[in-house]
């Protein structure tokens, strides 16, 4: 979807929301960065979409968990679980006009997201896409932290949120919080094959909202594989759903 904005001229910035834009970005900054220049390329960080300008600058767009990008009229994302099916005006957080006519949008209900400005790519850690198995178990090795809290630190390894978490962990048979650093490298490999089987299919499937454990994540919500109730806690200062039974 982002790419569909690429290589077209911005003649016009729109944000209306002064609280969407972060680490100081204003309005008028954002528009002296990119009214004139056009987008020659669109990335991914962990959960953060960069977008690389003709003029050097780089726009750094996180969409929390209600956002969607909207190029020309169409939303890369039909339905979000935890936001609205309506399209209104007031969700639009950051808007660009192109010279052809079109447009790009950010549309948050929730204003969970933000919009950055040559964001520091040295502060995100590697890609979950990209992390090789060697490359996790470095992560893990030696830490006493929960494993879900070391899956989730962004300075380490960038794009794992909650609700993925969860669902790997549950995929790879794996509690939450028992310490990162005990798992065997059999356990080390299983969980790097179910991160990136999992990531793999969220971004096919349209969200993290689709994994099998997202229906029953509700109290005496049952285990999908072997219907045990699963168990709410706290792990790593998130509310955190897996299976007592077989999660070990």
């Amino acid at each position: 979807m982002a790419r569909r904005g690429l290589h077209r001229e911005v003649t016009e910035v729109r944000a209306p929301d002064a609280w969407y834009l972060k680490a100081g970005l204003s309005a008028p900054m954002l528009a002296a960065a990119l009214v004139g220049h056009s987008f020659t390329a669109a990335r991914r960080i962990g959960k953060l979409l960069l977008l690389d300008s003709d003029g050097g600058s780089v726009v750094g767009l996180h969409f929390g968990m209600t956002g969607r990008l909207v190029v020309d009229g169409s939303a890369g994302v039909e339905h979000l679980e935890y936001s609205s099916p309506r399209e209104e005006p007031a969700w639009d957080r950051l808007g660009l006009v192109f010279a052809d006519g079109g447009g790009l949008v950010v549309r948050d209900p929730r204003r969970l997201g933000g919009v950055f400005l040559d964001p520091d790519e040295s502060r995100l850690g590697v890609d979950a896409l990209s992390v090789t198995p060697s490359g996790l178990r470095r992560l893990l090795a030696g830490s006493t932290a929960p494993l879900k809290a070391r899956l989730l630190d962004q300075s380490r390894l960038a794009g794992v949120g909650n609700l993925i978490a969860d669902e790997v962990l549950f995929q790879a048979g794996l509690d939450p919080a028992r310490a990162a650093g005990s798992l065997s490298p059999a356990e080390a490999r299983r969980l790097h094959r179910h991160l990136r089987t999992t990531l793999e299919s969220f971004l096919a499937q349209g969200g993290s909202h689709t994994g099998v454990l997202q229906p029953m994540r509700s109290r005496g919500g049952p285990c999908p594989r072997d219907g045990t109730p699963l168990q709410r806690r706290t792990v790593g200062g998130r509310t955190s759903w897996s299976c007592p039974r077989h999660q070990r």
